[in-house]
């Protein structure tokens, strides 16, 4: 797992909803609590295809974006 520049990361938004991201771990979350989708990072490139995004439960949702402000 590598972070994704923060350079890269200021300027990436979700595809679906133009919200800003989050990192964790291997995954781009979106910051919008309407559509939770998550973006996977395979081999440190980011995969903003909304193909390619899963939704997650409105619990993981507020469980990342809680680890995500720390």
């Amino acid at each position: 797992m590598g972070r994704i520049d923060q350079g890269l990361l200021d300027i990436l938004a979700c595809p679906e909803s133009k919200v800003p991201l989050v990192q964790v771990g291997d995954w781009l979350y979106s910051t919008d609590p309407e559509t939770r989708r998550r973006y996977p990072i395979r081999d440190g490139i980011p995969i903003m295809l909304i193909e390619e995004a899963e939704t997650v439960s409105a619990e993981e949702f507020e469980r990342i974006m809680g680890e995500a402000q720390r």
